[in-house]
């Protein structure tokens, strides 16, 4: 197995970041510009193997989508394949295998679709036989297990012959990714309502529309907890708006508590490193995916802090929780449930002269990790795991001043 070490290294001189395209908003305006036939012109996609992985698939059209480990690109062309009356076997690795889905098919055979399981009920892999007539124009969707099933119906909504209201039942998690999805149909020129728990979108056409790629909020997020846990530096991020679509940039407010001021520019924002205010308290029910980096941060700059949120972890490329909590052992620090779903950061008191952090085929591991350097030496398992949302990741990591070499373990 290949191993990445990372040498120690505190002190970060200006540098600027040319962070990648996000994969939400690419893999979201992909699926919209396939519904509209590839009339509109998208700049600026994501380098990310997710996003490469839709690419391709939408561009060779082969009889098995096979999306690899990407779990929107699985749940977006389901829906896609499905809507346009396609016939498709629906597969990916054997994490993705285990990933459910039944949400999601449930509610496409309740507006008429045909689709069947091909091994495990509620499971990828799926055997897609097309929606020939539309039979309900309003269905119920758990809100508090994956956004992506809402933003999957949502974007195939314009194009149902009778609209499609969705009722959102439940606690609604990642909300801004939903509302992410709905801002960027209007930019297409779609309308809805959001009323309640109750989403309504008629059918209507889509416009060819000119669109740019925001760059990546969640790619951004481990360069904010490089500083925070740096004992000094500064850091250019490219091509970030303040008034983002994107839920992750969330990681302003939470960073600014944990040392980290954010200057928005005219093409980025500058991050300077200020005083710890503290952070005693943080819910991730909205932005799931900045866990894992506020986790790590906490508990390399002893800052002890309670998360709530973190129900959809457990569903992602790995049990995310479990993986948390193994890894951070490792440095003498905890992620411990002090109630049902309530977790507390309690930080290292004492560090390692070298860790290893292992990666469980999740890209979120490695990269939140990495801030490890500004206390110790680092090794990191696995690390072209980066590849399915940041491949430039080490490569900024060196621009950055950072000192890495590969070794076989």
């Amino acid at each position: 197995m290949e191993l990445l070490k990372l040498n120690q290294k505190s002190a970060f001189t200006p540098t600027t970041i040319p962070l990648p395209s996000s994969k939400s908003e690419s893999n979201r305006v992909l699926i919209i510009d396939a519904l509209t036939e590839g009339q509109n012109t998208i700049e600026n996609l994501a380098e990310a193997r997710d996003t490469q992985t839709m690419i391709r698939l939408l561009q060779t059209n082969p009889p098995v989508y096979d999306v690899l480990d990407a779990g929107t690109t699985m749940r977006f062309l389901t829906a896609y394949a499905a809507v346009t009356n396609q016939n498709k076997v629906m597969t990916g690795t054997a994490r993705m295998c285990q990933r459910p889905i039944g949400i999601l098919v449930d509610a496409l055979r309740e507006i008429g679709a045909e689709i069947h399981y091909m091994n495990v009920e509620g499971y990828p892999p799926l055997a897609v036989h097309g929606l020939t007539e539309q039979t309900k124009s309003a269905v119920k969707i758990r809100g508090d297990v994956s956004s992506q099933y809402i933003s999957a119906m949502l974007m195939i909504a314009p194009i149902l012959p009778k609209g499609l209201e969705i009722e959102l039942e439940g606690k609604v998690g990642s909300r801004t990714y939903i509302e992410m999805t709905l801002e960027l149909m209007a930019k297409f020129g779609i309308n809805y309502t959001w009323e309640g728990n109750s989403i309504k979108v008629e059918n209507q056409a889509y416009q060819p529309t000119q669109f740019m790629v925001e760059s990546d909020w969640s790619g951004a997020s481990y360069w904010f907890s490089l500083l925070a846990c740096a004992d000094s530096g500064q850091l250019f991020l490219k091509g970030l708006k303040e008034n983002s679509l994107q839920g992750d940039s969330k990681i302003v407010e939470i960073m600014s508590k944990l040392g980290v001021k954010s200057s928005f520019k005219k093409d980025g924002v500058l991050l300077e490193k200020i005083p710890v205010e503290g952070l005693e308290e943080f819910d991730f029910t909205h932005c799931p995916d900045l866990a894992q980096t506020v986790a790590v941060t906490c508990a390399i700059i002893g800052q002890n802090a309670r998360f709530t949120g973190l129900e959809s972890l457990r569903i992602k490329e790995t049990d995310r929780i479990y993986a948390l909590q193994q890894e951070l052992a490792k440095f003498n620090a905890e992620l411990k449930e002090i109630e049902p779903e309530v977790f507390q950061v309690i930080p290292s008191v004492t560090m390692p002269h070298e860790v290893k952090i292992h990666t469980y085929d999740d890209h979120r591991m490695a990269m939140a990790f990495m801030p490890l350097l500004t206390k110790t030496q680092v090794l990191i398992e696995d690390p072209d795991v980066v590849n399915k949302s940041y491949p430039s990741f080490w490569k900024h990591c060196q621009l950055a001043g950072i000192d890495i070499s590969k070794h076989e373990s």
